[in-house]
């Protein structure tokens, strides 16, 4: 018979529970699930036919499972047993321990006394003043799962408990109450300071990503890419803050609760239930880092090569726009490569065997790729129309009965912003014949009105003066890029002459060149006293009242 005595240090037991709790939340929320012991499969030889046992399939319920007996959310010792009995098992080890704990906890100093009876199956007693128990008998399966013998098994089990009884008793004393209720308003406190200067650290991070701004078509495709690097590396520092904020509160939690004997079993509970949906949010959140990594990865890659060859970007706009537009392209794909790398990632670690799950996705593919030949023509055209640089984000176009400028673009599809300010969806794969009124240098067409009672020569060397004068003009010599071409006398027609006129500008610069040299034309023309000409008609009409005379007669209108 053993005999034991209190004298360890509380203190010590203290500082072997912090570390314990901190170590449990690690393995809790990173492993899988409890260790198994499963029985060894022997393959069966020809000799042993006669013993079908050995080679007919096993029940998966008698796989042995090992567990752990706690005291006040604390490992005392682990037991093994076959799984379809664990349950029952540890249902009446656990009510022999709670009336153990009663007993000892109820009296003021009790004697304690933990024996071991027998050799092969060793059976745990446990007395508590006058009262004896059988807390439980060490089976052949428990010493097979440690490889111990018998006698080392039992003694193990006899300090665990020793030891875990009386730290028990000695937590629920008011002065360990007190201090430990100290301490968690220190934690408190802390994470309170803590979480304040997180909160100011996201503030500033918002108003600097306020600062940015949204993205304009009119920027300089420099400042665009360092624009978008700065607000997704904002972007996730400020996720990254607010995951911290999180793990703060719900560490500082856990850690409180796991101070107090009464409620360091909701500890484990919670660690237990939150283990997959922490999982999930990590690679959940993990996965939009990545992507806005990713995304600040590759306006700083193009940013460079601007810097390398910034000669050849400013003097080539046509280049910065379908830049623009592969990298938006380059995002669209990297976020769906990435989203669903994280899903697959996601059920690996909630235990999901993913090789089935890709290869029926992989015959899932074929049949949703017979069914959805529209969107493979969209992904195939909407490749070749970026490869070719048919339009890019930034160009007005017009496709069909359609037109506007190009805001968004990707494999799929074409987003245009009309003059009426619609936005207009048109599948990649409609896309047929495109007219790209901005790609490289544009042109003014401009048809101008002249009377026919006009000096044709006055007019058209008026027309060349103001064209001329316009394309010195210091404002608009920069979106002018070639003399203006006075065409002539283009048609006739019922208003007057047509005398055509073509400017060629810069890209998107051909309708406010086109405003500016109307507004000068006709001050000149107001200047020189030559109206513009207006429609007219001439009207015939014959009087019949007149005796013997016929008389014609006719009005200008």
């Amino acid at each position: 018979m053993l005999k034991f005595v209190n004298n360890k240090s509380s203190l010590t037991r203290l500082l072997n529970h912090k570390l314990f709790t901190s170590t449990l939340l690690f393995i809790t929320l990173f492993q899988g699930t409890l260790p198994v012991k499963a029985q060894p499969q022997i393959i069966p030889f020809l000799p042993e036919l006669r013993d079908t046992s050995s080679w007919l399939p096993q029940n998966s319920q008698e796989a042995n499972i090992t567990t752990c007996i706690r005291l006040d959310g604390l490992c005392l010792f682990n037991i093994t047993y076959p799984k379809s009995k664990i349950a029952e098992r540890v249902e009446t080890i656990n009510n022999r321990l709670d009336r153990i704990t009663n007993l000892y906890f109820s009296q003021e100093n009790p004697e304690l006394e933990i024996t071991q009876r027998g050799q092969e199956n060793p059976r745990i007693y446990v007395t508590v003043g006058d009262e004896t128990i059988q807390l439980l008998t060490i089976g052949n399966l428990d010493l097979q799962n440690e490889g111990i013998d018998a006698e080392t098994k039992a003694n193990n089990i006899i300090e665990q408990l020793r030891e875990g009884l009386i730290e028990a008793k000695n937590e629920r004393k008011l002065e360990s109450l007190i201090s430990r209720g100290l301490i968690a308003i220190g934690i408190l406190g802390g994470a309170f300071i803590v979480n304040k200067l997180i909160i100011r650290k996201i503030n500033r991070l918002k108003t600097s990503q306020e600062s940015i701004g949204e993205e304009r078509s009119d920027q300089p495709m420099s400042m665009l890419l360092t624009n978008r690097q700065h607000w997704n590396i904002k972007e996730v520092q400020y996720r990254l803050l607010q995951l911290a904020q999180a793990g703060i509160w719900i560490g500082s939690s856990l850690i409180i609760i796991g101070l107090f004997p009464y409620t360091r079993i909701a500890q484990i509970w919670l660690v237990s239930l939150l283990r997959i949906p922490a999982r999930l949010g990590i690679v959940g959140v993990g996965t939009y880092l990545t992507i806005r990594l990713s995304y600040a990865l590759i306006a700083k890659v193009t940013s460079v090569l601007m810097i390398r060859n910034l000669l050849d970007f400013q003097e080539n706009q046509r280049l910065q726009l379908r830049i623009n537009t592969v990298t938006v392209v380059f995002r669209s794909v990297v976020t769906i490569v990435l989203t669903g790398s994280g899903f697959l990632i996601g059920l690996s670690l909630i235990g999901v065997n993913t090789a089935p799950l890709l290869a029926g996705l992989g015959i899932l593919g074929v049949g949703v790729s017979l069914a959805s030949q529209n969107l493979i023509r969209d992904a195939i055209n909407g490749f070749f129309i970026i490869l070719e640089d048919q339009y890019a984000v930034g160009d007005v176009i017009q496709v069909q009965d359609f037109g506007g400028l190009v805001e968004n673009i990707n494999l799929r599809i074409t987003q245009l912003r009309d003059p009426e300010g619609r936005l207009i969806t048109i599948p990649n794969s409609e896309v047929k014949i495109v007219a790209n009124h901005s790609s490289n240098w544009s042109r003014a067409d401009l048809l101008i009105p002249v009377a026919y009672d006009a000096d044709i020569d006055q007019v058209l060397h008026i027309v060349k003066d103001v064209a001329e004068l316009m394309a010195k003009d210091r404002q608009w010599r920069h979106h002018i890029v070639d003399k203006p071409e006075i065409l002539g006398v283009d048609n006739f027609e019922q208003r007057g002459l047509i005398i055509r006129v073509w400017i060629k500008t810069k890209p998107l610069k051909q309708w406010d060149v086109s405003r500016e040299f109307r507004r000068r034309l006709k001050v000149e023309f107001d200047k020189q006293g030559l109206p513009l000409p207006v429609p007219q008609q001439k009207v015939w009409f014959t009087n019949d009242n007149m005796n013997n005379k016929d008389q014609n007669d006719h009005i200008v209108v």
